[in-house]
């Protein structure tokens, strides 16, 4: 990426919000266990997915709250 992109004011906060997302991706790989899926299937994969996002919310939770 060069100059051209990188001077814009966007490019600072579409960086920070970058790292936030991809936070709650190397969580969900780890922690969740989803690196290597149990199931087969996108309706099954899906479903595990959307659990693994619903308890990475629910361990975000205590910081989000604590912050207000």
């Amino acid at each position: 990426v060069d100059g051209r992109t990188t001077r814009h004011p966007g490019y600072a906060v579409s960086q920070r919000l970058r790292k936030r997302i991809e936070e709650a991706f190397g969580w969900i790989k780890t922690t969740g266990g989803l690196r290597k899926t149990r199931h087969r299937g996108l309706a099954r994969v899906g479903w595990m997915f959307t659990l693994r996002v619903a308890a990475y919310n629910l361990v975000r939770l205590p910081k989000l709250l604590a912050a207000t």
